[in-house]
């Protein structure tokens, strides 16, 4: 997402940090470095999770880059524009997702820009095959395919959408590490999942499915970025015009034909 960024001209004076705290805190330090004199204002809804951003980005005291750089401010939701919105690896774990992208679309300023990356379709097939082979539910929800999000973002009023993708394999340790970087990407939304806990004997069970068989997990990654143009000019439904326009309209369409009296308008009989 930082290499897209070379391809956009604009230089936004203030921006948004969505979630940051799942997005990841080291992107906000290269954006910070980016645009040094931008305004920020990360986006976090949870009271504890904004409280934990807030120390993270108050510079101590005695760092001189406390009086050089723009003060940040960490809020629950957006009371101003911005000329950019950033958002990382959220987009995916949204259960309405078209709700959020039009969210983003009333965040940004006209002629600002969205930056985002979520999961592809063909993340964890590795472990939807293992799941299935089990007879378990699905180990997550399906990811929406980049075109998709393309055809939503102009459903969103975005305009010049640009969606690229990649494909990551990531090799791992062990079973619970394996376990333990699911954890950190976020939640299963699939409606079938499975409703109630877990006993000792699945989980061993499942650790040992993953050793056998899900050690290597490919992760596709979407980007996409996409401009808010100005609000087109709003078409009335409909439109009203008196009753002498309507007569004298009638009056100019009539055609009276030769030797035979001018029918009578059905505006005269209810006068």
């Amino acid at each position: 997402m930082q290499e897209r960024l070379d391809w956009i001209t604009c230089q936004p004076q203030s921006w948004l940090h969505w979630a940051p705290l799942n997005g990841g805190m080291q992107a906000h330090a290269l954006l910070t470095q980016r645009y040094p004199r931008a305004t920020c204002t990360l986006v976090e809804p949870g009271g504890a999770n904004a409280r934990h951003v807030e120390r993270m980005v108050t510079p101590p005291w005695w760092q001189a880059r406390r009086w050089l750089q723009a003060r940040s401010q960490v809020l629950a939701e957006v009371t101003q524009p911005a000329q950019m919105l950033w958002a990382n690896m959220n987009l995916h774990m949204s259960h309405q997702p078209q709700a959020l992208l039009q969210q983003w679309h009333r965040a940004l300023a006209v002629d600002g820009f969205l930056m985002f990356s979520c999961l592809g379709p063909d993340s964890l097939k590795e472990l939807r095959v293992l799941y299935q082979a089990l007879d378990w539910p699905a180990p997550s929800h399906e990811f929406t395919d980049m075109h998709d999000w393309g055809d939503m973002l102009i459903g969103a009023g975005f305009a010049e959408p640009v969606m690229d993708m990649e494909r990551i394999t990531l090799t791992f340790e062990s079973p619970q590490r394996v376990l333990q970087e699911l954890r950190g990407l976020g939640r299963n939304l699939h409606v079938d999942r499975f409703q109630a806990l877990r006993g000792r004997r699945w989980h061993t069970q499942l650790l040992d499915a993953i050793e056998k068989n899900a050690m290597q997990l490919t992760f596709e990654v979407v980007y996409g970025h996409a401009f808010k143009p100005a609000p087109k000019l709003a078409v009335q439904a409909q439109s009203e015009i008196t009753l002498d326009q309507m007569r004298a309209a009638l009056t100019r369409g009539k055609v009276a034909s030769a030797g035979r009296p001018e029918p009578q308008s059905s505006l005269n009989q209810h006068e």
